[in-house]
């Protein structure tokens, strides 16, 4: 092998072992999600976007002979459309970036490389209207400013390169609780970040012949955002538990200390994680016996945030849950009715929130949102349904929205407006302020100001015990989740959304609705609703079933 440059072919087996490991550590990634809710999905995302690609790239590589325009463009096209999620969406525009850079090469050298680095950033953070430092984008960054130093100094040989690279962007990884004070709060780097990682490394391990499985399931797709559930009931988790713990060391932790103790975690399982810190570790790892990861960890010291979870179960439940959505009727295909001037495509999940967004005109629901993020894909796809020349998107979630935009950039010949709406609550008001009088341009400005004087907050539960914002959260736990952060804690719903709905209140505010989820009876509802009026009896209370999955309740004051 040339350790100066690339072909396409190696290039394609570097894309498919970063996507395989990826894919391999998709859940450890989810569980780094600041906020202990139980729909932390950011592995799920970067790996759903990454493996739209892979797939495309398997089929060329398998037929041999692969050239790195064709590779370019299944790598781009690939994980544009399939991209989900913030995370999902900024790693696809990170290959995009990237292949524009070595699309007209056929040998990648260490310049070209670095260059290809330095476009694939710049096209990332343009991607993002108010880019965040701490995040992936500084991961991505810091690796191509070591990249580009590296071939300034005239250095050629793409080993060192590559390794060097890679370390520099780990050590911004690191980084990133410095950078992100949340991160620092809940003792977790960037999922984003840590996603990119795995990555660059499973790509590296190609690169330096490591023997990787690169087979891919091309008839693996989701549908409308959902799940494929005969392929998630046949995977195979080889090591069942999710070890957690801190190490708080009475022995010196030296490098080699370190590296004997991964070696050994290895040994037992996967998806390791050392992170030594002056006195304490923090220790990640998957196994079949997490004693024998205890027992080796307590020969450095005591043990303090021990947290071990049967992902087997977890995953048998989980299938039991899809199983249950598998077994409603199939909806309707949605056919293009007349052509009109302005359309509505809405983001909701639950049937009684789809119902309300129905009742209010909207023409396509896409079923999704905190639990499973649409795809531009599927954004493309809704848009293809509604015979509309202007068309309204409302993403309903922080996470969706850059899909929407992503989407909105692929349409030629519809005109496409995002109106980045946060919350269920947040559409519904930008819906109910559409003047069919007015023009578009006029309609959105509208709805832009209206979608702003909504608060939500809503209700959900603890999968995991942390501090956020000075409140000690234990697994299990309810919630309530303002549009800025944790508003209550407790042990029961009902006090909790109460709570939370105080804390939600300003002056000037008139209206108070409240969506119940599928979990909750009418008749709490009702409850709820009376103790709520009888706290703010200047207000309207207007109460509505959603039938959102795990959201027990969304509240919105204006």
């Amino acid at each position: 092998m040339d350790s100066k440059t690339i072909d396409a072919g190696l290039m394609a087996r570097m894309f498919l072992a970063g996507a395989k490991n990826l894919e391999s550590k998709k859940e450890w990634i989810n569980e780094l999600n600041v906020f202990p809710v139980p729909d932390g999905d950011t592995g799920t995302n970067m790996t759903m976007t990454i493996m739209a690609a892979a797939r495309e790239v398997s089929a060329l590589y398998d037929m041999g002979d692969i050239d790195m325009a064709s590779l370019c463009k299944a790598i781009s096209s690939g994980s544009l459309r399939g991209a989900r999620g913030n995370s999902g969406v900024i790693l696809s525009q990170l290959f995009r970036g990237f292949t524009k850079g070595v699309k007209e090469c056929t040998d990648i050298t260490v310049p070209v490389l670095a260059s290809a680095f330095e476009k694939a950033v710049e096209t990332a953070y343009k991607a993002v209207m108010k880019p965040k430092e701490g995040t992936i984008l500084t991961v991505a960054k810091e690796g191509a400013i070591k990249a580009r130093e590296l071939a300034d100094a005239g250095t050629e040989d793409m080993t060192e390169f590559l390794g060097q690279v890679i370390a520099r962007a780990d050590e911004a990884l690191l980084q990133t609780p410095e950078l992100l004070p949340v991160l620092k709060q809940a003792g977790v780097v960037d999922s984003g970040g840590q996603g990119l990682m795995q990555v660059l490394k499973g790509a590296y391990d190609a690169y330096l012949g490591k023997e990787i499985d690169l087979t891919f399931d091309r008839e693996s797709r989701t549908v409308s955002g959902k799940p494929n559930f005969e392929a998630q009931a046949s995977a195979d988790i080889k090591f069942g538990y999710c070890t957690e713990f801190i190490i708080m060391l009475n022995k010196v932790f030296n490098i080699k200390t370190e590296l004997d103790f991964k070696a050994y975690l290895e040994s037992i399982g996967d998806s390791i994680v050392v992170v030594a810190d002056e006195d304490v570790v923090k220790v990640h790892v998957h196994t079949n016996d997490p004693g024998l990861a205890i027992q080796k960890a307590l020969k450095y010291g005591a043990l303090s945030n021990m947290k071990i979870d049967n992902m087997r179960l977890e995953h048998q439940e989980k299938l039991f849950k899809m199983s249950r959505q598998e077994e409603k009727p199939a909806k309707e295909e949605v056919l293009p009715g007349p052509k009109k001037d302005v359309g509505f495509i809405a983001v909701s999940a639950g049937d009684g929130i789809a119902e309300i967004f129905k009742g209010l005109g909207v023409d396509y629901i896409i079923e999704g949102g905190q639990t499973m993020n649409p795809s531009t894909e599927d954004m493309l796809n809704a848009i293809d349904k509604v015979n509309a020349d202007n068309i309204f998107i409302l993403p309903n979630n922080k996470n969706i929205i850059l899909a929407a935009n992503q989407a909105r950039s692929l349409v030629k010949d519809k005109k496409i407006i995002v109106i980045p709406t946060k919350t269920v609550p947040q559409g519904i008001t930008a819906v109910i302020n559409y003047v069919p009088d007015l023009s578009v341009g006029e309609n959105e400005e509208t709805m832009l100001i209206e979608t702003q004087a909504v608060s939500t907050g809503q209700v959900t539960y603890a999968v995991r015990d942390t501090v956020i914002d000075g409140q000690e959260i234990r697994q299990g736990d309810f919630m309530g989740l303002g549009d800025h952060g944790i508003l209550s804690v407790g042990s029961a719903i009902s006090k909790v959304a109460f709570e939370m709905v105080e804390a939600m209140m300003s002056e000037g505010k008139e209206l108070i609705s409240v969506y119940y989820g599928e979990e909750i009876s009418q008749e709490d509802a009702e409850k709820l609703k009376e103790r709520i009026a009888e706290r703010f009896p200047e207000c309207d209370i207007e109460l509505q079933y959603g039938g959102q999955p795990i959201y027990y309740y969304i509240i919105s004051a204006e």
